[in-house]
């Protein structure tokens, strides 16, 4: 204990992945193949659970992050906003092996932050008229019509944060700030991988990007492959 509040910080991954059970609904963070939880992904794997839901943006690429999950055959639904060159994504729609559901991308993230602020429902304009409305209720506010939309809720986030406190405070490195803050809101449990972990203190209040109160476990994973597009520039010829 560090005063009155817990340190939440787990010695593995298999430690901090025991709760998950079948049939879980298990929220994702990153973008891409940006910001991927990576040990914890594999850790579910490792876990044998099955019959999931995965929310996330676009489930991996190119066999990598998430789709080592439609590789090893554990997922039964997965609700994104992207499938993109998603290959492993788009045999298992088409074979029916895989159920999936796409939401435009930020609605996808509303509906998570939602969840997390309480806010059951809301609606937006995004999609009307496409088949994004279809079997869904409309409104007619100040002369513009509305789709209306429901908080997505999940049993656990798997997040990856750049640096992390041990009471679970965390800052995000660029483009992984977008699902993953969301994604650890909207959970009854959150579990961070971080990159560093730090001393109560060190993250100035005004840097946290998502409260401890957010998070439950903690697992420090110093490496990871981070295999994202790096920007590169043409050397100059001589």
């Amino acid at each position: 204990m560090i005063g009155r509040h817990k340190d939440k910080v787990i010695g593995s991954v298999a430690e901090a992945l025991a709760p998950l059970k079948d049939g879980m609904t298990i929220l994702v963070g990153g973008f891409g193949l940006s910001g991927n939880p990576e040990a914890l992904i594999k850790g579910v794997v490792e876990r044998g659970v099955r019959d999931l839901t995965l929310v996330s943006n676009n489930a991996g690429n190119m066999g990598k992050g998430l789709a080592l999950w439609l590789r090893a055959g554990i997922l039964k639904r997965v609700i994104c906003s992207y499938i993109g060159g998603n290959e492993d994504l788009h045999t298992r729609m088409a074979s029916g092996e895989v159920q999936v559901s796409i939401t435009p991308q930020g609605t996808l993230a509303e509906r998570m932050r939602a969840a997390g602020a309480g806010i059951p429902a809301f609606y937006t304009p995004t999609g009307v008229g496409t088949v994004v409305e279809e079997g869904k209720e409309t409104k007619e506010i100040d002369g513009k019509r509305y789709i209306l939309d429901h908080a997505l809720h999940g049993d656990v986030a798997l997040v990856r944060a750049a640096r992390t406190d041990k009471l679970g405070n965390c800052r995000f490195w660029r483009t992984a700030r977008n699902f993953n803050p969301v994604a650890a809101s909207a959970a009854k449990l959150t579990i961070v991988e971080c990159d560093q972990l730090v001393p109560n203190g060190v993250i100035d209040p005004d840097d946290v990007h998502l409260p401890g109160i957010f998070v439950h476990r903690i697992v420090h994973v110093p490496e990871h492959e981070n295999a994202f597009e790096f920007r590169t520039v043409r050397k100059r010829e001589s």
